[in-house]
């Protein structure tokens, strides 16, 4: 199929549904443009922590042209609370997935939709220079490396040419309000400097010159998301 569509003149994005199965990572990049690393997903946080865990350990085999698809979006399906909707579509946005709407869009509400159209998620999604996706730089509830279906990698971060910096998500796997810190020395983007200047994600707001570290305090299943720009 991949060497059929190949002669044809136009553009076609040729998604592989192997479901992680037949060892798809080693071979998935050179026959499509993406292919599926799991099984289905569901509207509920369990599934979708478990396959983000999956995928934490698959960022490697992300290029600029293939990546690894955790399925589509549940943002506006079942019960998900707004936090969870939150850090479900970030993940996915980091992790540079294929963001493929799972919802009705003419019954979908406006704090469902907001999550959909954040700009900074968007725009390191769809990067046109960077291709490598955010990778974990640390596990946080877990030491690193921790294959956790419960609590997946909560810190990531990665370089986006369109945000001018470093885009930074940090996660609250846990069952209850915790609060996540992101220390500039751990961030392997950043240089050895400790004060740069913030972006909050979420809420579009400049949080200045920010010194060492930046603490959030965030309810259960949610994700913060920083742009971290130049020195200051």
């Amino acid at each position: 199929m991949r060497d059929a569509l190949l002669k044809i003149d136009r553009t076609i994005l040729y998604s592989l549904s192997e479901w992680g199965q037949a060892d798809v990572k080693t071979w998935g990049n050179e026959t499509a443009n993406s292919w599926r690393m799991s099984g289905d997903i569901t509207a509920d946080w369990a599934r979708i922590a478990q396959i983000a865990n999956e995928n934490s350990f698959l960022m490697d085999y992300a290029n600029f042209w293939s990546y690894p698809d955790p399925d589509m979006l549940e943002i506006g399906n079942g019960d998900l609370t707004i936090e969870e909707n939150r850090a479900h579509f970030a993940l996915w946005a980091v992790m540079k997935s294929p963001l493929i709407i799972g919802t009705a869009l003419d019954s979908i509400n406006d704090d469902h939709l907001a999550i959909l159209k954040n700009k900074y998620l968007l725009d390191f999604n769809q990067d046109p220079v960077v291709g490598s996706p955010a990778h974990p730089y640390k596990w946080g509830y877990n030491p690193d490396w921790t294959f956790d279906p419960a609590h997946p990698a909560e810190y990531w971060s990665g370089a986006s040419s369109t945000l001018e910096g470093t885009l930074v998500l940090m996660l609250n796997s846990e069952n209850a309000t915790s609060t996540r810190t992101a220390r500039w020395s751990e961030i392997p983007e950043l240089e050895s400097h400790n004060a740069y200047q913030v972006i909050d994600a979420w809420t579009g707001k400049d949080l200045g010159c920010v010194k060492n570290t930046y603490k959030a305090s965030l309810k259960s299943h949610d994700a913060a998301v920083l742009v971290v720009k130049g020195r200051c």
